[in-house]
């Protein structure tokens, strides 16, 4: 009986630490200073002031289909070519200058492209970095809501 209660208890552990470790994760993002669709959809139509400098660190093909009007296609920061291709459009701004990052590819919550953009323009010392807030899927959340969006 003492021997089917230790095993009993080894696998009740071992399905402890597997919830652990599989079960839910941090969010990568939720630290980031974000910025609301509704707040960026009026500073874009806004006809006074400076706007900012949108930044798209996805896929290609989902710019193409449809992205944040004015925004430039950087591609997955993700990958080393995409990082490299955020430094070389970041290095002609001000480091003062309002940027937003965006990806919408993926929940905000699993997108690999955001922090990785969002570090390495903190580490080239931009201090007005915000990133788009797109809990679901630029579609959804962008697209769906009727803000105002470009193709190609």
């Amino acid at each position: 009986m003492l021997c089917k209660a230790i095993k009993l208890s080894f696998l009740l552990a071992v399905l402890a630490v597997a919830l652990l470790a599989f079960g839910q994760h941090p969010n990568p993002n939720a630290d980031l200073p974000r910025i609301q669709t509704d707040e960026l959809a009026k500073a874009i139509q806004s006809a006074s002031g400076q706007k900012p400098v949108i930044l798209y660190v996805g896929p290609a093909i989902l710019y193409n289909q449809g992205h944040v009007r004015g925004a430039e296609l950087i591609g997955p920061v993700a990958r080393p070519e995409g990082v490299e291709k955020l430094k070389a459009r970041a290095a002609s701004l001000s480091h003062d200058r309002q940027v937003v990052i965006y990806c919408g590819c993926c929940p905000w919550d699993h997108c690999p492209n955001i922090k990785p953009a969002y570090q390495e323009l903190q580490k080239m010392g931009f201090t007005k970095v915000r990133v788009l807030y797109l809990p679901t899927s630029f579609g959804t959340d962008w697209t769906d809501k009727g803000y105002p969006t470009d193709k190609g």
